[in-house]
């Protein structure tokens, strides 16, 4: 089976950050496949800016590369999935061997559905992020991926900050923040 990383996120819009982590992992991880995994809707999370639907094409657009796959697997349900059920599903296709997360996730990692058997099936890779705290003590086995684009979607959002989105979706980007202010 083919060893892949599972990239999941509300990518609520995927920007030049997701771009380098996805870049990132490709180069360091010994897999042949990332998966992108947009979330319906994160568990943690009330809402999204722009539609699930939205928010798949654009990171459609924005992982452009034959060595990702973007998997519309969660939206499918038309509700908020749990990572656990999502590393289960593609384990019938792939060996899943690692599951990426931003360090903002940290936190509250022993709260995610079904923490502790995620942590014996994969090996967690952690995006940095200045500002956050980088305690793994609860994880089995990580590895830390150096991030340099200090950008969050919620940044891009509040502050109409369109420097780190991609020019081919910029526009939509846009109309939707816009849209969100009224």
């Amino acid at each position: 089976m083919i060893k892949v990383a599972i990239l999941g996120g509300s990518f609520d819009p995927p920007h030049c950050g997701h771009h380098a982590i996805s870049q990132s992992a490709l180069q360091n991880l010994e897999i042949k496949k990332l998966i992108v995994v947009p979330t319906f809707l994160n568990p943690f999370k009330q809402s999204s800016l722009a539609t699930p639907q939205m928010r798949f094409n654009w990171c459609k657009i924005v992982f452009d590369d034959d060595r990702i796959e973007v998997s519309n697997y969660e939206i499918n349900f038309n509700r908020a999935i749990f990572s656990s059920q999502t590393v289960k599903h593609f384990k019938n296709f792939y060996d899943v061997k690692y599951l990426i997360i931003g360090a903002d996730n940290l936190s509250s990692i022993t709260k995610w559905h079904n923490f502790k058997w995620l942590d014996r099936q994969i090996i967690w890779v952690i995006a940095s992020r200045d500002g956050f705290d980088l305690d793994t003590s609860m994880l089995r086995e990580f590895i830390k991926l150096d991030i340099s684009v200090e950008v969050s979607s919620t940044q891009i959002r509040e502050c109409n900050n369109l420097s780190y989105i991609d020019n081919k979706i910029v526009t939509e980007v846009e109309n939707i923040i816009q849209k969100g202010k009224i």
